[in-house]
């Protein structure tokens, strides 16, 4: 769900967490332990961090602006996953520095664009296929 070119992700939630996000990602760390976060940022050294808000309670805003002021972690993308919408708090995590927000909406929607696309992708791919066997 996470649209990024991303080869380490660190996901900071309890352990009952909607699989659908991170179901592309092979080398996720799931950590549930908040105390952990820094620790396990300069172990893994991720690209994504994928909090969740419920989970981080009082302590997301501290952890965004630790991560804003320091330099090491200036590459790494923050994400933020919600069950709804709310602006003006939406808008404060956009101005500590999170890159994206998913939420539980986002998750339950099918996109009818990507199922035409995927069809499509696997049409040309069959065709070539073919092709290619018919050349060999």
């Amino acid at each position: 769900m996470i649209r990024t070119r991303s080869k380490r992700v660190l996901l900071v939630a309890p352990q009952a967490f909607p699989d659908q996000l991170l179901a592309e990602y092979d080398n996720v760390k799931h950590i549930s332990v908040i105390a952990s976060i820094f620790p396990s940022i300069h172990e893994l050294k991720p690209d994504v961090i994928l909090f969740d808000h419920a989970h981080m309670a009082g302590n997301l805003e501290r952890v965004l602006r630790r991560l804003q002021t320091n330099v090491f972690y200036k590459h790494i993308k923050v994400c933020c996953y919600k069950r709804t919408e709310s602006i003006t708090a939406d808008a404060t995590l956009k101005v500590l520095g999170v890159h994206h927000m998913i939420y539980h909406a986002d998750l339950q929607k099918t996109s009818k664009s990507s199922a035409a696309l995927n069809a499509i992708n696997n049409l040309v791919n069959a065709s070539l296929v073919k092709w290619v066997a018919g050349i060999a």
